[in-house]
């Protein structure tokens, strides 16, 4: 049985920051295990390969939630990096950080935006826009954040066709301001995806102090009495353990509380149900879920100039592949979300409470086959809602996966911001700017116009946008699982550092927060190590 100084459970977004960072030093051994494999899928690379993964058992979890009471019963496909890089080898590749005034309502000593800032800045190499330099802004950092490689006519028009509707154009999402209407930067160099896996960890696999194991699935975590002791897992068949007196989860927001329920830490009464010895009753470990629920309208097109196009045609696809093989530009290096705003669906609001992705193709439902028709999209996301859910483990066995409960649209605030969103967002599309490239409204077409009708169709094909957060919450208030240095609490020697422990979701995507809670517990974890050694 090896021994550690650290084991990090998970190479995804955070668990690659934290092996890169925690080994720099050249002594201090970590472990990194990935239940999924390496990176070697070609997908993984191509930005629009997002679609070739999206139900990809190989390199996603492929989840599913339990029937949802306010979308008609309907279950939630729920995608989930099982891979090297984990979420950030198969997302949408947006990068946005949030607004500032998510993190100081977290209301957690050491996590404000002033003080996480330093860490947004020290993950990324900004290209192309001349920001490296500036306050805002960072370069030379592991994490390429690229601008789009071209425009699109589609976006031009959805572009213009907001601030006709009375929006400000914004350049940077992550500038000074969050609200406007403009393209998304995307983690992206030269037109190939800049995951954690390719940013933070390919670098540093040949130090000696780090060890990295794929396809390892962590089985629980190792204690003597309530100090940390290894972890055990399995591989190839053969069940096997580590030592290490650190242990860090970062496994995501669905696994984490999974491995920590499945460890004897988490609900009593649901550890008892499924003959799991109670190492720690915490009755918050897999509450207050939060994600951001979706809704999309999708446009007919009058011209050709759609990816659903270019799949139609053998000749177009064959340029596709050409203009990026040679030139790494086209539909292929595009991020999910080309373009997008952040709006606020009433005046008196102080920030934006919904977001919109724009897209230039259509299909039914994300990860199914493109229309036969020329066809755009447009979505609306709600950024701070507040209905809440959980993620229980429904079984002793870690291969099973748990009962994920969203519990969308549970609240009035939340049917009301959709509503409203989407109703600014139709307002948008009947702006002169975008009108000649609409044929039709295709979902949910000219005849939803009352609330009632809104509301029935966002039930019936609304989905998460794959910003599960808050299942194990850091804090300082009694329904914390970890502190705010990411220790969980009423143990000894264990952390999490992934989405688990935001208190509440970003107002945005969520990689690129992520990336530098990792970067920040990184600094925690060594300045704590340090100390011990004085």
């Amino acid at each position: 049985m090896e021994c550690f100084d650290y084991i990090i459970v998970g190479a995804g977004s955070a668990g690659c920051v934290l092996a890169n960072r925690l080994t720099a030093d050249g002594r201090t051994k970590v472990l990194l295990l990935e239940a999924g494999p390496r990176d070697t899928d070609p997908w993984i690379h191509i930005p629009l390969g997002y679609g070739k993964l999206f139900k990809k058992p190989s390199v996603n979890w492929s989840y599913w939630s339990e029937p949802e009471p306010q979308l008609n019963g309907r279950r939630i496909f729920t995608p989930r990096g099982k891979v090297l890089g984990g979420s950030s080898s198969i997302n949408g590749l947006i990068y946005t950080r949030g607004q500032p005034e998510d993190f100081d309502d977290w209301e957690t000593p050491g996590w404000s935006f002033g003080e996480l800032l330093p860490y947004f800045r020290k993950s990324e190499d900004q290209i192309g826009k001349g920001l490296g330099t500036d306050a805002l802004h960072g370069c030379g950092g592991p994490l390429a954040v690229s601008d789009q490689s071209e425009t699109h006519e589609l976006c031009d028009a959805f572009i213009e066709a907001a601030v006709q509707a009375g929006h400000p154009r914004n350049p940077d999402f992550n500038g000074a301001r969050q609200e406007g209407v403009g393209y998304s930067q995307l983690t992206a160099r030269n037109g190939r995806r800049c995951s954690t896996a390719t940013g933070f960890l390919k670098p540093v696999l040949h130090r000696a102090n780090l060890r990295v194991v794929t396809d390892a699935l962590v089985l629980k975590v190792l204690f003597e009495e309530k100090k940390v002791s290894g972890i055990e897992y399995e591989r190839n068949g053969k069940a096997l353990k580590a030592k290490a007196p650190q242990v860090i989860l970062s496994a995501g927001a669905i696994n984490t509380p999974q491995l920590l329920q499945l460890s004897g830490i988490g609900p009593a009464a649901l550890l008892r149900e499924h003959g799991i010895p109670v190492l720690l009753d915490q009755p918050n470990v897999g509450e207050h879920l939060q994600d951001h629920f979706q809704a999309r309208i999708v446009l007919k097109c009058t011209k050709p100039v759609t990816v659903n196009d270019d799949m139609q045609s053998l000749w177009r696809m064959a340029r596709m592949g050409l203009r990026y093989a040679l030139q790494r530009k086209g539909p292929l290096a595009v991020s999910a979300g080309y373009a997008g705003g952040f709006w606020r669906t009433r005046p008196e609001l102080k920030r934006p409470d919904v977001q919109t992705h724009f897209l230039t193709f259509s299909l039914d439902r994300m990860g199914e086959k493109l229309h036969p028709f020329s066809g755009f999209t447009a979505s609306i996301c709600q950024l701070q809602p507040s209905s809440r859910g959980s993620v229980h483990i429904r079984s002793a066995d870690p291969r099973a996966a748990p009962a994920i409960r969203y519990n969308y649209l549970a609240t009035e605030y939340d049917r009301r911001t959709m509503l409203d969103g989407m109703r600014l967002l139709r307002r948008i599309l009947d702006q002169p700017a975008i009108k000649p490239y609409i044929a039709a409204e295709h979902m949910p077409g000219a005849k939803v116009q009352s609330d009632d009708e809104w509301l029935g169709y966002m039930r019936d094909t609304g989905s998460t946008i794959y910003h599960p957060t808050c299942t194990a919450k850091m804090g300082t208030g009694p329904d914390a699982v970890v502190d705010s240095k990411l220790r969980v609490n009423g143990l000894e020697g264990l952390r999490v550092v992934d989405a688990s422990v935001m208190p509440a979701v970003v107002s945005g995507n969520t990689n690129a927060a992520v990336i530098a809670i990792a970067e920040k517990a990184a600094d925690l974890i060594d300045s704590e190590a340090r100390r011990g050694t004085a």
